[in-house]
């Protein structure tokens, strides 16, 4: 064998000259020779047809031929293969590729179909590409056809190498150039293709052995510039190659010493790929037979004689022994990998015929024929999958998408597959895990989850389990052509069903999240046995509905069991459904309309289908469940109950009987209610049912039905200022059944316990006024026969001698709120006006501090309203005189003048004429100063004028005064008189601080100037009392 190119004529170790030549290679290269010279045409074809090999169909498939070629040394050998790849330094700095295959060593036929194009060896095997026999031994898979492949290694070598147990070759770039180089016919091709010459076609004899335990190696001595590819390819070699080669059992590849194992184990249906320390299972689905001889007629002659064929599908399962769809796009392997493109994520070995360069698939009936069985082999590998571990639908993703096809044997491959896959029946049948159905009987969901289809499993016709059903799977399954089924759909399989309410609560549970209107018509099963045809309006009960009691109310409860779950009770109500707490079933205006003609109901004879004690105890449990308080709905005092005498009448007319209530009432005023009815007396006082007095609520006077609320009202609106406008009520609380006591001995103690909301004040616009029940019982005479409003607080001085004490106990005293001052009293018109005719009963005595203020008070109380002037009237505190005789006193200076008693006017004369109709003393006296005064000074000049200034706060005394000796007017001596400019004064001390507190408007003050003006000699010492304090 030849040296490098650089030095031709150099011996290798391994190829020697004058080594034996067990394959006769001399003879082999003189043959070849003598026919490049004869033509040289010859020569550039061999060259050629090299060069396309090396360049173009082989360039990558190094490791891939010289695995194919171990595997059909193996399959010679009728054994399982092992190769080994190991990557060596030369010892000279460079890498060798070593390749050690076991099997069949390389023989005669061997070298030749390695030193020829397409004239393979195994032309002669029986059926090669399908099995092939040894010795008698087991029948065995080879794979090359060609006898090209070995062409791959020329894409990292000038000096391939075989060596082998019978003898080895060699073949050298640079020993072929030689030997070409002595031919002068081919110098000229020679030098056209700058020395490039076909490098396989010229074979030299080889020494060395294979090792130990293998029957060849290929020993590849690696071009620089090729190195890293190997070293990459190495790395990356995976052990899925084994599947297209079943000869070859293991390949070792060796890299830096250290080895790592690439394995199958084949088991039945599946296969265990080991990777160093990591294993795959692969699930393996393979068809055999031979092809009829007329489909081999369109074929070249030497693959007539191989009609045998094996096909595999083959795809990875995960650590569950689901399937793992294999990344798109794969490549069709035939059975090595070609360059055809499959999108069906499983790996594919199949012997279709290739064309020259074996990466393409060349059309025929030979393919047509592998592509039916391949789609039938599909389609079981599918459905034995489905048959799996979980039965989860993960198979689903190896259903072919005819859109995703990448070319011409893609496309029919998938299209074959799915239509054998449409045919047979594999897919689930949900809640029958042994049947199975075809695509076009089976059915999914448009939304499917697994809670819809537990639920609509054995309602729905060929419906697929929920892990046949997920969203990512309807792509596939519309491809295979199942049937979906809306959600409206769904709904009407399941209108008419019977079905226990736990499988309903579990339907809506499921369906929770669908679209609305697809909803509409869902069944609801109700809890009297009927059923309701939709959600809308049907009432959901909580734990707490006393449902079993609530058939006589006609109402659509559902079945508690088929609402209990929350996602439920979710949908029904998105759906109209509304809950029903006991609140809710009482606030429901059937129920409440029921209730409020129960009575006339009663009256009038029940229907025969409702029982007025059955629909009472309907209503009874609502309450109970409620917890609802007395007064809280008072529409429910109208429903109809039993009393003592046999009848029916409204819960609010009825006395429990036995209660401390029914005592303190006149005879008959309410009915009993029937001794024998068993409730719960908190429910019966809820229903109106009376064992004390009931509380009536309203937001408006006009809305209170109790007694005299009218009436109560307009007293409320007298105590607001006259031009106040109206206004706006708050939450108003009365009681009812006042009229109807006749013990109030009894009563009164039952009213004090009443909550504090009965006792309360109203507020309107700031003003705090009695609330109905205060005022009402202010207004009768409930303590002793007397009305409250008419008797004062133990403790109210002002009204002594007006009005008796009450005697009460003091809770009681603070809860009625007898009137405690004369605000008090005026605070009320018909108050004032008892007031007025008190002050005139001479029988009553009054305060002077009282008398003082008193009629302006009552003139300010009664303005705007019509009062009967009184026949009597007050002018002392123990002293009353006719109306006829009595004056108001309106000018103090006409005092002397007058001799009818005087009516004190409290500031405000004129109102207390007016309410008095008593004439004032200015108009009934007429007089002027008569007299002439003795002389005239300045106030300012008055002995203690200086002191009355500071009295009045001014700096000095204005105007004058006249001093008579005496002062007389109308007939008559008078102290004092008003007058223009000028007082008029009799000169005494108590004269002169009248006039002057008159005409500084200071008439509180008039001791005090008296004072100042009758010792003006002490003017300092008044001075010094005067500054002790305001």
């Amino acid at each position: 064998m030849s040296g490098s190119p650089d030095a031709p004529g150099a011996p290798r170790p391994d190829v020697a000259p004058g080594a034996a030549d067990p394959f006769a290679t001399a003879e082999l290269r003189r043959r070849v020779l003598a026919a490049w010279a004869d033509s040289p045409a010859r020569f550039r074809e061999d060259a050629n047809a090299e060069e396309d090999l090396v360049r173009g169909g082989y360039r990558d498939r190094l490791l891939v031929e010289l695995a194919q070629n171990a595997a059909d040394a193996a399959a010679r050998a009728g054994l399982a293969g092992r190769l080994r790849l190991e990557l060596t330094g030369d010892g000279a700095g460079a890498e060798v590729l070593r390749a050690a295959n076991t099997g069949a060593p390389l023989d005669a036929a061997g070298v030749q179909g390695l030193a020829s194009l397409r004239a393979s060896a195994k032309r002669d095997e029986p059926r090669s590409g399908g099995r092939a026999g040894v010795g008698g031994g087991p029948r065995v898979e080879t794979v090359g056809r060609f006898g090209v492949g070995f062409a791959a290694v020329l894409a990292v070598t000038d000096e391939p190498a075989v060596h082998s147990t019978a003898g080895g070759v060699a073949f050298s770039t640079g020993r072929t150039r030689a030997e070409v180089a002595a031919v002068p016919a081919l110098a000229e091709e020679v030098a056209r293709r700058d020395g490039a010459v076909p490098v396989l076609r010229l074979p030299w004899p080889a020494g060395g052995t294979p090792p130990e335990g293998f029957a060849t190696e290929v020993v590849l001595p690696l071009r620089a510039g090729s190195r890293a590819a190997v070293r990459t390819a190495l790395e990356e070699l995976a052990p899925e190659l084994l599947l297209a080669l079943p000869g070859l059992a293991a390949v070792d590849v060796v890299l830096d010493g250290t080895v790592r194992s690439l394995t199958v184990r084949r088991r039945g249906a599946e296969a265990e790929l080991t990777d160093g320390d990591r294993t795959t299972v692969w699930r393996l689905e393979r068809r055999d037979g031979e092809l009829p001889e007329a489909l081999l007629a369109e074929r070249p002659v030497e693959e007539r004689g191989r009609r045998a064929w094996t096909l595999t599908w083959a795809v990875p399962l995960d650590d569950d022994r689901r399937p793992a769809p294999l990344p798109l796009p794969q490549r069709v392997h035939a059975p090595t990998p070609s360059d055809e493109p499959l999108t069906l994520p499983a790996r594919l070995v199949a012997p279709f015929p290739l064309g020259p360069d074996r990466r393409h698939v060349l059309p025929g009936t030979v393919t047509d024929e592998l592509v039916a069985a391949a789609a039938g082999a599909y389609a079981d590998l599918l459905s034995g999958l489905a048959e799996g571990p979980g039965r989860d639908g993960a198979v689903l993703a190896l259903v072919p998408r005819i859109g995703l096809a990448g070319a011409e044997l893609d496309a029919a491959l998938c299209t074959a597959a799915l239509e054998r896959l449409r045919e047979s029946a594999w897919l689930p049948v949900a809640g029958a895990d042994r049947d199975r159905q075809p695509p076009g009987r089976a059915a999914v969901l448009d939304e499917p989850t697994e809670e819809r289809v537990a639920a609509l499993t054995g309602v729905l016709p060929g419906l697929l389990p929920a892990g046949w059903s997920a969203r990512t799977q309807l792509p596939a399954l519309a491809a295979l052509g199942v049937r979906r089924v809306g959600t409206a759909e769904a709904v009407e399989a399941v209108r008419g069903v019977a079905r226990p309410p736990s499988w309903w609560a579990g339907l809506y549970a499921a369906l929770d999240g669908a679209e609305r209107e697809e909803l509409a018509a869902l069944p609801v099963p109700l809890a009297d046995g009927r059923t309701a045809h939709g959600p809308a309006g049907v009432l959901l009960p909580d734990e707490q509905l006393p449902v079993a009691r609530l058939g006589p109310l006609g109402l659509r409860v559902a079945d508690p069991d088929a609402v209990a779950p929350a996602a439920a009770r979710r949908l029904l109500e998105r759906l109209g459904a509304r809950p029903a707490t006991a609140a809710a079933v009482l606030a429901d205006p059937e129920v409440r309309a029921a209730v409020e003609a129960s009575v006339d109901a009663a009256d009038d004879g029940w229907d025969t289908d409702r029982d007025p004690a059955a629909f009472a105890d309907a209503v009874l449990a609502l309450v109970a469940a409620a917890g609802t308080g007395p007064g809280e709905l008072p529409w429910l005092s109208e429903l109809a109950l039993p009393d003592a005498d046999g009848g029916w009448a409204p819960a609010g007319e009825l006395v429990l009987p036995g209660s401390r209530f029914a005592g303190v009432l006149l005879d008959g005023a309410l009915g009993t209610l029937a001794p024998a009815l068993d409730a719960d007396p908190d429910v019966l006082r809820a229903v109106g049912v009376l064992d004390g007095f009931a509380l009536v609520h309203a937001e408006d006077p006009d809305d209170l039905d109790v007694d005299a609320a009218q009436d109560w009202a307009d007293a409320v609106l007298d105590r607001l200022p006259a031009d106040a406008p109206a206004p706006s009520w708050p939450p108003l609380t009365a009681v009812r059944d006042l009229e109807l006591v006749a013990d109030w001995t009894g009563a009164l103690p039952l009213l004090a316990a009443l909550p504090a909301d009965a006792w309360a004040d109203v507020v309107l616009d700031g003003v705090a006024v009695p609330g109905y029940l205060r005022w009402w019982l202010g207004g009768h005479p409930v303590l002793g026969g007397r009305r409250p409003d008419r008797l004062r607080h133990p403790e109210a001085a002002e009204l002594q001698g007006l009005y008796e004490p009450v005697d009460a106990d003091p809770r009681l005293l603070e809860l009625l709120r007898p009137p405690a001052s004369v605000d008090d009293v005026l605070a009320d018109v018909d108050g004032a006006l008892d007031l007025l005719d008190r002050l005139g009963d001479d029988r009553r005595t009054v305060s002077p501090a009282v008398l003082r203020t008193v009629h302006a008070r009552l003139a300010a109380a009664l303005d705007g309203v019509a009062v009967d002037p009184p026949d009597r009237v007050r002018v002392a505190p123990d002293r009353v005189v006719p109306a006829e005789r009595a004056v108001v006193l309106d000018a103090p200076w006409l005092q002397p003048l007058v001799d009818s008693p005087l009516v004190p006017a409290g500031g405000a004369p004129g109102p207390v004429a007016d309410l008095l109709d008593l004439p004032l003393a200015g108009e009934v006296v007429r007089a002027r100063v008569e007299s002439r005064p003795a002389r005239r000074v300045r106030w300012a000049d008055v002995p203690g004028a200086q002191q009355a200034a500071a009295r009045l706060g001014l700096a000095e005394l204005p105007g004058e005064v006249a001093v008579h000796e005496p002062l007389r007017a109308g007939g008559r001596a008078v102290p004092w008189w008003p007058g223009d400019g000028v007082d008029h004064v009799d000169g005494t001390p108590g004269a002169l601080g009248r006039a002057l507190a008159w005409r500084t408007g200071a008439w509180s003050l008039r001791q005090a100037l008296a004072e100042a003006f009758a010792d003006p000699e002490r003017a300092d010492v008044l001075a010094a009392e005067d500054a002790v304090g305001p």
